[in-house]
């Protein structure tokens, strides 16, 4: 139950147990003040002298038993009236009351109500820089609210510099990695050059090139995180038509067919990011596939959202696998050393870009092997 309700039904509840005392202790009055006292137990016209009216006739013990009789019927409906309007005074009392304090809760609770729709807000938007404001008394609330801002500026701080530093060593590290691979290649078209030279030059320039994709992924994550607040439609269909055009060659060298069912699909966000999103699923099914393997690339729009689906074949993927391929550098299968297959980011990247564009990226393995992955993003209304 929330907060309100109780509070609305623990205010009841006590109307109900006071109202209950205070019907009890009304009867027990009542009751006491119905019972018969010295002086009202015999009536005046039954004391006129014996001459007059016998005292100790069979009429008069008959009047006296009627006389009680009469009183005792008159006792228990009095006290059956009291009873009854009692307990239906009681029971609108306490639906009064559950009413007020249901109104009260909500007044009360009312400033709780708007920190947690800025809580809400600074949660689906990834942005730190806002803050709660709370302006009211000093009190419990206003203490709350306090650490909470507290705390997203300590978070936002942490962040910020967490970005920045990996940005700035990405940044670094690109300078030495460019020059390694520029000495590497000259090395080996060095006309001079020995074949151990030109195949431990070619080793080089694939763990080079290891490290680059490494940065820049490592760059798009740091992108990726921050909120995407300059938004600009584009269609989802267009992003992916120029990707599969991009990876066609890549296709063919690795004898992987690209099917594509592309409908328009008006979305809004920064176009780079989200072409990023689509290079990242269709680079990862075409290299974590098999010979003759075949991908599908879709695009629709359903109700408020737009839907970039894209399935491959491949190896069978485990279930309890699924949640993990979303982590960074984790790879399917224990594959760590084949450089070619990437860094086990790419789909780290694309989770985060997708969440920073107000969408959700879902995995399913295929019965047939492979992956069947769904990104969902929020529908242009423009558009």
């Amino acid at each position: 139950m929330s907060i309100r309700l109780r509070f609305a039904l623990a205010c009841a509840l006590v109307f109900a147990l006071v109202g209950a005392l205070l019907l009890a202790g009304l009867l027990l009055v009542v009751r006491q003040s119905l019972e018969p006292r010295a002086g009202l137990l015999t009536p005046a016209y039954m004391d006129l002298p014996s001459g007059y009216y016998p005292r100790r006739t069979l009429g008069y013990a008959v009047a006296q038993d009627r006389v009680a009789q009469v009183r005792r019927i008159y006792q228990r409906d009095t006290l059956a009236n009291v009873r009854d309007i009692g307990a239906l005074a009681v029971l609108a009392g306490a639906g009064l009351a559950f009413v007020a304090g249901w109104r009260t809760a909500g007044w009360t609770l009312r400033p709780l109500a708007d920190v947690t729709a800025t809580a809400r807000r600074v949660a689906q938007s990834h942005d730190l820089t806002e803050r709660i404001g709370y302006q009211g008394p000093r009190d419990e609330l206003k203490e709350l609210t306090e650490t909470f801002d507290t705390m997203l500026g300590r978070l936002a701080r942490s962040f910020d510099g967490q970005r920045r530093f990996v940005a700035n060593a990405s940044h670094e590290l690109r300078t030495p990695l460019t020059i390694n691979r520029t000495l590497v290649d000259v090395a080996v078209r060095r006309p001079d050059a020995t074949d151990d030279v030109k195949r431990l030059g070619e080793s080089l320039l694939l763990v080079n090139s290891r490290h680059e994709r490494l940065i820049d992924g490592l760059l798009a994550l740091t992108e990726g995180e921050q909120a995407v607040l300059d938004r600009r439609p584009f269609d989802l269909s267009d992003v992916a038509e120029h990707v599969l055009d991009q990876a066609a060659q890549e296709a063919a060298e690795r004898e992987v067919t690209l099917h594509r069912l592309l409908d328009t699909a008006p979305t809004a966000g920064e176009a780079v990011l989200v072409e990023r999103l689509v290079q990242n699923l269709v680079e990862n099914a075409v290299r974590h596939n098999h010979a003759k393997g075949e991908v599908w690339v879709t695009t629709r729009q359903r109700a408020d959202r737009v839907e970039l689906v894209v399935a491959n074949t491949g190896l069978q993927v485990p279930p309890y696998e699924i949640e993990t391929i979303f982590e960074p550098f984790r790879r399917l299968h224990g594959d760590r050393l084949r450089s070619e297959r990437g860094s086990g980011l790419g789909l780290s990247i694309v989770r985060v870009i997708a969440e920073a564009h107000g969408g959700v990226v879902t995995a399913r393995p295929r019965e047939e092997g492979g992956l069947t992955i769904t990104v969902e993003l929020p529908v242009d209304d423009a558009g």
